[in-house]
């Protein structure tokens, strides 16, 4: 699907999009609980459809209603799921419900898209050998067989902390106490406190005993809980990198004390404005597309902490080298540094590729409301942002569809 955007400027207010991060975790939660909660405000995008999938998969009944979700949750020590859990194209739901899927002593096969499948999942494999359990990749699945026991895990901190997350959810169920111990460099650990925030929330208790220590306690019971997801700060930021494009917005409904990591762009957009600067990413990942995309509209800068983007939904780095290129910036991907020099910018020369990456998407849209622009594969916003499109209608943006 082809989306035109036309040079626009943007005003006018929004609410801000659910988030994406915090509906997986209260989602998991509230399916684990032993009882019945009540989560509002989730947006339907793909990868908490995902997440919601492998729930049911898992035992765990789920109505949704008018943006509000249901959860009647089940005891996932005891479950042998009787089909594949489709993960779809959702890295966070893989790694989340893996260890979620070992608690039992119950076989499980998890699915998605050959894409998916690719993304790195080493860690699981090196902690799965270590406790003696299945861990298998086979054709189109990928096996996993239990039951998770409680002890001590060591995570290497600079991967994902998805695996750290995923740990997080199953461990506290565990007969006994467990540790999970973190080797530094400790990257995107707001997304652990994230994790730790909605835990909190269902009553299970986790913590940081030091920087790089969580200690959990075993034998905790998850209880239900009425809870609201917070607005996202990773997908207003592609509405306010419009405010230093030329355009006049508001987004309303965000969280200023929120444990989201990616509300630093509120520090980071007005440092690239302003001029050349350093920035490094490590955590803050998901915000490298549009900080790439304001540094080649502003002053340029070096961006640090950047290896990690390889193993996102596409090479983010190389992905964004190519597409703002067309439009005559000049960016260098190095060895775990990106460096966007500063560049006149023109309108693409020729049609712009979404990579099947959603924040790619937002990213290149912001830049064609000055510039114009056809982007390809726009429809993959579905992933974690779905009225993308309709929100920059709102705000004045000349769109054009094309099938």
């Amino acid at each position: 699907m082809k989306y035109e955007i036309k040079p626009s400027r943007a005003s006018g207010s929004i609410e801000a999009p659910r988030s994406k991060s915090y509906a997986h975790r209260l989602l998991i939660a509230a399916a684990l609980s032993d009882g019945v909660s009540v989560i509002e405000g989730i947006t339907d995008c793909e990868d908490v459809l995902a997440t919601v999938d492998c729930l049911r998969t898992l035992g765990a009944k789920i109505e949704i209603k008018d943006g509000k979700y249901t959860v009647a949750g089940t005891d996932m020590t005891l479950t042998a799921p009787k089909m594949p859990l489709c993960c779809r194209e959702s890295g966070s739901t893989l790694r989340f419900m893996i260890p979620i899927a070992a608690l039992s002593g119950a076989k499980g096969a998890f699915g998605g898209s050959e894409k998916l499948l690719q993304r790195p999942l080493a860690v699981y494999e090196k902690l799965f050998e270590q406790k003696e359990l299945l861990f298998k990749k086979q054709g189109d699945f990928i096996f996993v067989d239990g039951p998770l026991t409680s002890g001590e895990y060591v995570l290497q901190g600079d991967v994902s902390s998805q695996f750290i997350s995923g740990l997080l959810f199953a461990l506290p169920v565990t007969n006994s106490d467990s540790v999970i111990k973190i080797i530094p460099p400790f990257e995107s650990r707001p997304y652990v406190d994230l994790t730790i925030d909605a835990l909190k929330k269902f009553g299970i208790n986790v913590f940081f005993e030091d920087e790089y220590t969580i200690k959990i306690p075993g034998a905790q019971r998850y209880s239900p809980a009425k809870v609201a997801v917070e607005a996202d700060y990773s997908g207003a930021a592609f509405i306010e990198a419009l405010n230093f494009m030329g355009s006049k917005t508001w987004i309303d409904g965000l969280n200023e004390y929120s444990a989201q990591g990616d509300k630093v762009y509120r520090e980071l957009f007005p440092a690239l404005a302003k001029e050349f600067t350093k920035i490094d990413i490590s955590d803050c990942p998901d915000l490298a597309p549009i900080l790439f995309t304001l540094a080649a509209y502003c002053h340029g800068a070096e961006f640090t902490g950047t290896d990690r983007l390889k193993i996102k939904e596409s090479d983010r780095a190389s992905a964004m080298q190519a597409e703002l290129s067309k439009f005559g910036a000049d960016i260098t991907v190095g060895n775990n540094v990106v460096t966007v020099k500063k560049t006149q910018l023109h309108k693409p020369n020729e049609m712009l590729f979404g990579h099947n990456d959603h924040r790619i998407v937002m990213s290149l849209a912001t830049l064609c409301t000055v510039f114009g622009g056809i982007i390809d594969g726009a429809e993959a916003v579905a992933k974690s942002y779905p009225d993308f499109f309709e929100d920059f209608k709102k705000l004045g943006i000349e769109i054009r569809k094309y099938d």
